[in-house]
Protein backbone atom coordinates (compact mmCIF):
# COMPACT_ATOMS: atom_id res chain seq x y z
CA UNK A 1 0.00 0.00 0.00
CA UNK A 2 1.39 3.41 -0.88
CA UNK A 3 -1.23 5.49 -1.48
CA UNK A 4 -2.60 6.89 1.86
CA UNK A 5 -5.44 8.95 2.65
CA UNK A 6 -6.05 10.85 5.99
CA UNK A 7 -9.24 12.46 7.08
CA UNK A 8 -8.74 14.75 9.96
CA UNK A 9 -5.52 16.97 10.09
CA UNK A 10 -5.61 18.41 13.49
CA UNK A 11 -2.61 18.13 16.02
CA UNK A 12 -2.95 14.20 15.49
CA UNK A 13 -3.89 13.81 11.97
CA UNK A 14 -1.64 16.50 10.62
CA UNK A 15 1.56 15.09 12.57
CA UNK A 16 0.36 11.56 11.15
CA UNK A 17 0.52 12.89 7.95
CA UNK A 18 3.82 14.74 7.73
CA UNK A 19 5.57 11.92 8.79
CA UNK A 20 3.89 9.18 6.40
CA UNK A 21 4.90 11.49 3.88
CA UNK A 22 8.50 11.94 5.14
CA UNK A 23 8.46 8.07 5.09
CA UNK A 24 8.04 7.66 1.54
CA UNK A 25 4.19 7.28 1.00
CA UNK A 26 2.08 9.08 -1.60
CA UNK A 27 0.06 11.16 1.59
CA UNK A 28 -3.15 13.10 0.67
CA UNK A 29 -4.92 14.97 3.40
CA UNK A 30 -8.47 16.61 3.59
CA UNK A 31 -9.92 18.63 6.55
CA UNK A 32 -13.31 20.40 7.13
CA UNK A 33 -11.65 23.52 7.95
CA UNK A 34 -10.06 25.35 4.95
CA UNK A 35 -7.64 27.28 6.90
CA UNK A 36 -5.64 23.87 7.98
CA UNK A 37 -6.21 22.55 4.58
CA UNK A 38 -4.25 25.31 3.53
CA UNK A 39 -1.43 25.27 6.57
CA UNK A 40 -0.66 21.87 5.30
CA UNK A 41 -0.81 22.72 1.61
CA UNK A 42 2.19 25.50 2.62
CA UNK A 43 3.98 22.49 4.21
CA UNK A 44 3.78 20.73 1.05
CA UNK A 45 0.82 17.80 2.06
CA UNK A 46 -1.12 17.04 -1.11
CA UNK A 47 -4.45 18.02 -0.08
CA UNK A 48 -7.94 16.58 -1.96
CA UNK A 49 -10.88 19.02 -3.10
CA UNK A 50 -12.90 16.63 -0.90
CA UNK A 51 -13.39 13.32 0.96
CA UNK A 52 -14.95 11.84 -2.13
CA UNK A 53 -12.15 12.45 -4.60
CA UNK A 54 -9.04 11.37 -1.60
CA UNK A 55 -10.69 7.93 -0.71
CA UNK A 56 -11.39 7.41 -4.33
CA UNK A 57 -7.92 7.21 -4.93
CA UNK A 58 -6.41 5.51 -1.67
CA UNK A 59 -5.02 2.23 -0.94
CA UNK A 60 -5.44 2.93 2.95
CA UNK A 61 -7.51 5.64 4.58
CA UNK A 62 -6.28 6.91 7.94
CA UNK A 63 -9.42 8.81 10.02
CA UNK A 64 -7.90 11.34 12.87
CA UNK A 65 -11.70 12.63 14.12
CA UNK A 66 -12.66 14.09 16.90
CA UNK A 67 -15.68 12.12 17.78
CA UNK A 68 -17.35 8.37 16.82
CA UNK A 69 -20.50 10.22 15.65
CA UNK A 70 -18.34 12.47 13.11
CA UNK A 71 -16.21 8.69 12.24
CA UNK A 72 -19.41 7.22 11.53
CA UNK A 73 -20.91 10.14 9.19
CA UNK A 74 -17.67 10.19 7.67
CA UNK A 75 -17.88 6.52 6.73
CA UNK A 76 -21.22 6.32 5.71
CA UNK A 77 -21.23 9.42 3.66
CA UNK A 78 -17.90 9.24 2.14
CA UNK A 79 -16.07 6.55 1.73
CA UNK A 80 -19.02 3.80 1.57
CA UNK A 81 -20.09 6.04 -1.60
CA UNK A 82 -16.61 6.43 -2.90
CA UNK A 83 -13.94 3.68 -1.89
CA UNK A 84 -12.75 0.95 -3.91
CA UNK A 85 -13.22 -2.44 -2.90
CA UNK A 86 -9.81 -3.73 -0.93
CA UNK A 87 -9.07 -0.58 1.00
CA UNK A 88 -8.41 -0.99 4.53
CA UNK A 89 -9.72 1.77 6.62
CA UNK A 90 -7.88 2.47 10.34
CA UNK A 91 -9.28 4.81 12.97
CA UNK A 92 -6.94 6.87 15.05
CA UNK A 93 -9.94 8.69 16.78
CA UNK A 94 -11.20 7.80 20.37
CA UNK A 95 -14.35 6.00 19.16
CA UNK A 96 -17.09 3.81 20.67
CA UNK A 97 -16.33 0.29 20.38
CA UNK A 98 -19.80 -0.80 19.05
CA UNK A 99 -19.21 2.29 16.38
CA UNK A 100 -16.14 0.26 15.00
CA UNK A 101 -18.16 -3.11 14.75
CA UNK A 102 -21.25 -1.54 13.31
CA UNK A 103 -18.80 -0.30 10.09
CA UNK A 104 -16.60 -2.84 9.94
CA UNK A 105 -19.78 -5.31 9.10
CA UNK A 106 -20.92 -2.20 6.91
CA UNK A 107 -17.22 -2.12 5.17
CA UNK A 108 -16.34 -5.94 5.12
CA UNK A 109 -19.90 -6.62 3.24
CA UNK A 110 -18.23 -3.83 0.68
CA UNK A 111 -15.23 -5.71 0.31
CA UNK A 112 -13.20 -3.06 2.24
CA UNK A 113 -11.34 -3.77 5.95
CA UNK A 114 -11.51 -1.66 9.42
CA UNK A 115 -9.12 -1.18 12.10
CA UNK A 116 -9.52 0.36 15.38
CA UNK A 117 -5.99 1.75 16.26
CA UNK A 118 -6.59 4.97 18.57
CA UNK A 119 -3.48 6.65 19.79
CA UNK A 120 -1.61 7.85 22.50
CA UNK A 121 1.83 10.19 22.48
CA UNK A 122 -0.13 13.38 21.74
CA UNK A 123 1.25 15.57 18.90
CA UNK A 124 4.79 15.18 19.45
CA UNK A 125 4.32 11.68 19.15
CA UNK A 126 2.30 12.03 15.99
CA UNK A 127 5.17 14.51 14.48
CA UNK A 128 8.21 11.95 15.47
CA UNK A 129 6.31 8.69 14.53
CA UNK A 130 6.83 7.74 18.34
CA UNK A 131 3.05 6.76 19.49
CA UNK A 132 1.43 4.02 20.37
CA UNK A 133 -1.07 2.45 18.75
CA UNK A 134 -3.60 -0.23 20.79
CA UNK A 135 -5.20 -2.32 18.00
CA UNK A 136 -8.92 -3.88 17.17
CA UNK A 137 -8.49 -5.72 13.86
CA UNK A 138 -9.14 -8.99 11.77
CA UNK A 139 -5.05 -10.65 11.38
CA UNK A 140 -5.77 -10.05 7.93
CA UNK A 141 -6.65 -6.67 7.44
CA UNK A 142 -4.22 -5.28 10.11
CA UNK A 143 -1.44 -7.59 8.14
CA UNK A 144 -2.23 -5.04 4.88
CA UNK A 145 -1.84 -2.02 6.94
CA UNK A 146 0.89 -2.74 9.46
CA UNK A 147 3.86 -1.20 7.06
CA UNK A 148 2.00 2.16 7.05
CA UNK A 149 1.39 1.89 10.96
CA UNK A 150 5.28 1.00 11.31
CA UNK A 151 6.15 4.78 10.42
CA UNK A 152 3.56 5.91 12.45
CA UNK A 153 4.14 4.66 15.98
CA UNK A 154 6.51 3.49 18.06
CA UNK A 155 4.38 0.67 19.57
CA UNK A 156 1.32 -1.43 18.71
CA UNK A 157 -0.27 -3.61 20.79
CA UNK A 158 -3.10 -6.02 19.09
CA UNK A 159 -5.76 -6.37 21.60
CA UNK A 160 -8.16 -8.39 19.97
CA UNK A 161 -11.60 -8.00 17.03
CA UNK A 162 -12.61 -4.98 15.96
CA UNK A 163 -13.55 -2.49 19.04
CA UNK A 164 -10.69 -4.22 21.28
CA UNK A 165 -8.96 -0.85 20.22
CA UNK A 166 -11.50 1.28 21.75
CA UNK A 167 -12.35 0.02 24.39
CA UNK A 168 -8.31 -0.31 25.67
CA UNK A 169 -8.10 3.73 24.32
CA UNK A 170 -11.42 4.44 26.73
CA UNK A 171 -10.19 2.53 29.64
CA UNK A 172 -6.18 4.27 29.35
CA UNK A 173 -7.88 7.41 29.03
CA UNK A 174 -10.26 6.92 31.91
CA UNK A 175 -6.94 6.38 33.78
CA UNK A 176 -5.83 8.99 32.89
CA UNK A 177 -7.82 11.68 33.59
CA UNK A 178 -8.34 9.54 37.19
CA UNK A 179 -4.73 9.62 37.40
CA UNK A 180 -4.45 13.18 37.24
CA UNK A 181 -6.83 13.85 40.27
CA UNK A 182 -5.00 11.65 42.62
CA UNK A 183 -1.66 13.04 41.90
CA UNK A 184 -3.18 16.70 42.06
CA UNK A 185 -4.29 15.44 45.69
CA UNK A 186 -0.39 13.58 46.24
CA UNK A 187 1.03 17.03 45.22
CA UNK A 188 -1.82 18.92 47.65
CA UNK A 189 -0.72 16.79 50.41
CA UNK A 190 3.09 17.10 49.97
CA UNK A 191 2.57 20.92 49.95
CA UNK A 192 0.59 21.19 53.20
CA UNK A 193 2.77 19.12 54.86
CA UNK A 194 6.02 20.82 53.86
CA UNK A 195 7.53 18.26 51.41
CA UNK A 196 9.19 19.41 47.99
CA UNK A 197 6.44 18.51 45.38
CA UNK A 198 9.68 17.68 43.17
CA UNK A 199 11.53 15.99 45.51
CA UNK A 200 8.25 14.05 46.21
CA UNK A 201 7.59 13.60 42.75
CA UNK A 202 11.56 11.49 42.58
CA UNK A 203 9.90 9.22 45.52
CA UNK A 204 6.90 8.49 44.04
CA UNK A 205 8.55 7.33 40.97
CA UNK A 206 10.90 5.01 42.49
CA UNK A 207 8.18 3.28 44.17
CA UNK A 208 4.71 1.49 43.37
CA UNK A 209 2.32 4.72 43.73
CA UNK A 210 3.83 5.92 39.79
CA UNK A 211 1.89 6.59 36.95
CA UNK A 212 2.24 7.74 33.38
CA UNK A 213 0.86 10.85 35.01
CA UNK A 214 4.01 10.86 37.73
CA UNK A 215 6.18 10.14 35.24
CA UNK A 216 5.40 12.36 32.43
CA UNK A 217 2.69 14.72 32.53
CA UNK A 218 3.51 16.67 36.20
CA UNK A 219 7.37 17.45 35.12
CA UNK A 220 6.58 18.49 31.54
CA UNK A 221 3.39 19.85 31.67
CA UNK A 222 2.54 20.43 35.42
CA UNK A 223 5.05 21.54 37.52
CA UNK A 224 6.69 24.06 35.51
CA UNK A 225 3.90 25.17 34.58
CA UNK A 226 3.68 24.82 30.36
CA UNK A 227 0.35 23.33 29.94
CA UNK A 228 1.10 22.67 26.30
CA UNK A 229 0.90 18.91 26.10
CA UNK A 230 -1.48 19.63 23.15
CA UNK A 231 -4.17 17.94 24.56
CA UNK A 232 -7.43 19.96 25.70
CA UNK A 233 -9.71 19.89 28.48
CA UNK A 234 -13.09 19.68 26.21
CA UNK A 235 -11.48 16.70 24.24
CA UNK A 236 -10.72 14.66 27.84
CA UNK A 237 -13.87 15.63 29.36
CA UNK A 238 -15.56 14.04 26.21
CA UNK A 239 -13.35 10.82 26.27
CA UNK A 240 -14.45 10.76 30.06
CA UNK A 241 -17.85 11.44 28.88
CA UNK A 242 -17.57 7.88 26.39
CA UNK A 243 -16.22 5.94 29.22
CA UNK A 244 -18.89 6.76 31.30
CA UNK A 245 -21.46 6.08 28.62
CA UNK A 246 -20.02 2.53 27.63
CA UNK A 247 -19.45 1.32 31.86
CA UNK A 248 -23.42 2.30 31.93
CA UNK A 249 -24.17 0.19 28.56
CA UNK A 250 -22.13 -2.93 30.14
CA UNK A 251 -24.13 -2.35 33.22
CA UNK A 252 -20.93 -1.96 35.57
CA UNK A 253 -21.33 -0.52 39.18
CA UNK A 254 -17.73 1.62 39.37
CA UNK A 255 -17.80 4.18 42.04
CA UNK A 256 -14.16 5.67 41.00
CA UNK A 257 -15.08 5.67 37.42
CA UNK A 258 -18.65 7.88 38.13
CA UNK A 259 -16.50 9.97 40.87
CA UNK A 260 -13.82 10.77 38.13
CA UNK A 261 -16.89 11.48 35.49
CA UNK A 262 -18.77 13.90 37.92
CA UNK A 263 -15.18 15.57 38.79
CA UNK A 264 -14.39 16.37 34.98
CA UNK A 265 -18.11 16.87 34.10
CA UNK A 266 -18.20 19.78 36.93
CA UNK A 267 -15.15 21.20 35.95
CA UNK A 268 -16.53 22.65 32.90
CA UNK A 269 -17.65 25.46 35.51
CA UNK A 270 -14.29 26.46 36.10
CA UNK A 271 -11.61 25.25 33.61
CA UNK A 272 -12.20 26.37 29.23
CA UNK A 273 -12.36 23.68 26.97
CA UNK A 274 -9.34 25.41 24.95
CA UNK A 275 -7.28 24.86 28.35
CA UNK A 276 -4.79 22.11 27.92
CA UNK A 277 -6.17 18.96 30.18
CA UNK A 278 -3.67 19.13 32.59
CA UNK A 279 -5.47 22.15 33.79
CA UNK A 280 -7.33 19.89 36.32
CA UNK A 281 -5.02 19.88 38.39
CA UNK A 282 -6.25 23.29 39.30
CA UNK A 283 -8.99 21.95 40.89
CA UNK A 284 -6.98 21.09 43.90
CA UNK A 285 -3.78 22.90 43.54
CA UNK A 286 -4.92 26.26 42.25
CA UNK A 287 -3.53 28.57 39.50
CA UNK A 288 0.04 27.23 39.01
CA UNK A 289 2.29 29.69 36.91
CA UNK A 290 4.85 28.92 34.53
CA UNK A 291 8.58 28.88 36.23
Amino acid sequence: MTAVGIIGLGNMGRGMALTLKGAGFAVTGYDASETTCAALAAEGLSIADGIGPLVAAADMIILSLPTAEIVERVVADGILAHARPGVVIVDTSTSHPETSRRLAALLKARGMGFVDAPVSGGPKGAAAGSMTMVIGAEDDDLARVLPVLEKMSAKRVHVGGVGAGNVAKIVNNLLCAAHLLTAAEALRIAGAAGVDAERLLDGLNAGSGRSGVTQVNVPNWILNGAFDSGFTMQLMRKDVRLAAQFIGELGLALPMAADTARIWADSAGSIADPEDFNRIVELQLGPISKT
